[in-house]
């Protein structure tokens, strides 16, 4: 007997690649039927076309209508839902999957609705129901790989995390985000919450700047603050709290050219990208006028893309004692260009969220609200994750 799994968003950028992992030859729970529910008709049936299984269903739904949403949750095991966060739906499905006595798990990102959704847990625990939110990459790999980190400490001082990615070939003329446009300018525009001095604290945008010299391709690389979920969630993990941490922080680094590229969008105003502006007397809004010059930019001018080859690198670094003795522990999840990816927008992420998914089916119900570093065991995690050709380490120096 196998699953039926509800995947909300899944005609998107994210929820394509979570599909084709789900239905892959790596997916370790059977699976009866992968509903994709978007409002893109055209793209839902594109991706059935291109994955050819009968296991793939389609339904139409507006997450805005209560009645469509409550149908595409029913009869299903559990709901991925990989809606883009800042399109302001998270709450909404949540809640259903809850009413609807679904498991729920999402990509999270940016803290925005993590700290909400948390205050949910004893709702959920007495509806039976499991949620865990940020399954993809960052969050969601940067999640364990920071429990792997605190596991090895008896006492933690700090925990800082990094994602740096950076692409090798030609330069590329044309600029082709690495995933949701209102993602990346929330990450540069907004401030961030880090933690800091055993507190959560409020920091600039574009502030907590840190160089660090990496391996090639990533070079020096000029990391930042950025809004994300993982110091809201991390410090105060249990396992995590009790052993001390004081210090807890999250930094970015996107390619050196595109950084620059959205550094000038939000010096244009576009990190206020859900503010509408008033042009010939209409109201438009700037997310869907730059989505929309992008989308045609890219389609327009495809041939001028270049073959570039995407590296990533996911790395926390914790300090504090093992018994006595002054220690630091670093974990890596690193992510080179494999024939694996071809097909994928963000591997990383949507393999992420895919083993996410399959672990909780396969765990024993654990009903409440859950971030990653509190839900998954780490060797269990990785090695799901090396399956995909993600190379994962651990190293302890004193």
């Amino acid at each position: 007997m196998g699953y039926r799994i509800a995947l909300l968003g899944g005609a998107g950028m994210m929820g394509r690649g979570i599909a084709r992992d789900l239905l892959s030859d790596l997916a370790i729970v059977p699976i009866d039927e992968l509903k994709i529910c978007d409002m893109t008709e055209g793209g839902m049936a594109a991706l059935a076309s291109e994955l050819s299984d009968v296991r793939l269903s389609t339904h139409p739904t507006d997450v805005t209508d209560a009645t469509a949403l409550a149908g595409s949750l029913t009869g299903v095991d559990i709901c991925i839902n990989a809606v883009p966060t800042l399109a302001g739906h998270q709450m909404r499905i949540f809640e259903a999957a809850r009413a609807a006595g679904v498991d729920y798990c999402d990509l999270g990102g940016l803290g925005t609705f993590t700290v909400r959704q948390l205050e949910h847990r004893d709702r959920f625990r007495e509806s039976g129901v499991t949620a865990v939110l940020g399954i993809g990459a960052d969050p969601g790999l940067s999640n364990v790989i920071c429990r792997a980190v605190a596991d090895k400490l008896d006492t933690i001082d700090s925990i800082h995390l990094y994602w740096a990615a950076e692409l090798v070939g030609p330069e590329n003329p044309i600029l082709v985000p690495p995933y949701s446009v209102s993602t990346v300018l929330a990450e540069y525009a907004n401030p961030s919450t880090q933690f800091v001095d055993g507190a959560h604290v409020t920091c600039p945008p574009l502030s907590g700047q840190q160089i660090i010299d990496l391996p090639e391709p990533w070079g020096r690389c000029d990391f930042m603050f950025s809004p994300h979920s993982e110091q809201l969630t991390v410090p105060l993990a249990p396992g995590i709290a009790e052993k001390g941490i004081r210090d807890f922080t999250w930094r970015l680094h996107l390619p050196h050219r595109e950084h620059e590229a959205w550094i000038g969008l939000v010096k244009a105003g576009f990190g206020e990208f859900d503010r509408p502006v008033q042009i010939n007397g209409t109201d438009v809004s700037p997310l869907d006028l730059l989505n929309a010059v992008i989308a045609r930019n890219i389609a327009e001018n495809s041939d001028k893309i270049p073959d570039q080859e995407s590296h990533e690198i996911h790395f926390a670094i914790g300090t504090g004692t093992i018994g006595d003795a002054p220690a630091t522990v670093r974990c890596e999840a690193i992510v080179r260009p494999d024939p694996i990816y071809d097909g994928y927008v963000d591997a990383a992420t949507s393999m992420n969220a895919s083993i996410a998914a399959q672990l909780m089916l396969l765990s024993d119900p654990k009903p409440g609200v859950w971030a990653p570093e509190s839900y998954f065991d780490p060797e269990t995690y990785f090695a799901e994750a090396r399956k995909r050709k993600i190379t994962i380490s651990l190293e302890v120096t004193h």
